[in-house]
């Protein structure tokens, strides 16, 4: 039962913390949510620091299991998409963390070095794609090329959610446009079946619109 309560409180606070801003939302108030006393709330969680902490951890376990070392395999255009799809899966599941990203980190100065953790990661994974997309001799670049768009897919990735939603009059993530956005930063580099693939992919992206 208290593990139950426990996981109750992380899922109230997730949708609220997504929902308002982090910020905006107490620990009163999650409680309140969840028809319990702030004192078992704080049974569980100390502190509103605890509760982050424990979101963030959540967070990053998914991050870190989907960035994970590629199968020996070498994955295709639509492998690419897949992974993305799911990586802004995760970011929109988890998106007070990247609406506050900056004074969260100020904050909880433990995840700041998380948080760069899995940037760095991400770049270790785009890259390691994108080179075996080259040794398929599905996209050609030259090692400057490449850097860049290592430090674009990441930097994208962690900035999409806003401006997403500042941009698009439904105001809601959606993880499809973002995996557009990233693709297109391959697509002038990318050849044979690769191009197809992508000019399949998007093609269908499109209609889904």
């Amino acid at each position: 039962m208290a593990r139950n309560t426990r996981e109750r409180i992380m899922a109230i606070a997730l949708a609220l913390f997504n929902a308002e801003g982090e910020p905006n939302v107490t620990t009163n108030r999650i409680a309140e949510e969840l028809e319990i006393s702030p004192g078992n709330l704080h049974y569980h969680f100390r502190t509103k620091s605890d509760l982050i902490e424990a979101l963030f951890s959540s967070f990053e376990q998914r991050m870190l299991e989907l960035l994970a070392t590629p199968d020996e395999r070498q994955p295709d255009i639509e492998d690419i998409w897949l992974f993305l799809h799911l990586c802004f899966e995760t970011i929109g599941d988890f998106r007070f963390i990247y609406r506050d990203l900056t004074d969260l980190c100020a904050r909880h100065r433990g995840l700041h070095q998380r948080f760069r953790g899995i940037l760095n990661l991400s770049m270790n994974t785009a890259s390691g794609l994108i080179t075996g997309l080259a040794e398929a001799e599905q996209l050609d670049a030259n090692d400057l090329e490449v850097s860049a768009l290592v430090r674009n897919i990441v930097l994208i990735s962690t900035c999409w959610l806003a401006f997403d939603q500042v941009i698009e009059r439904d105001g809601e993530g959606r993880p499809d446009r973002a995996v557009w956005q990233v693709m297109s930063l391959l697509s002038p580099y990318l050849s044979g079946d690769a191009r197809d693939q992508l000019t399949a992919l998007a093609a269908q992206y499109q209609s889904g619109m």
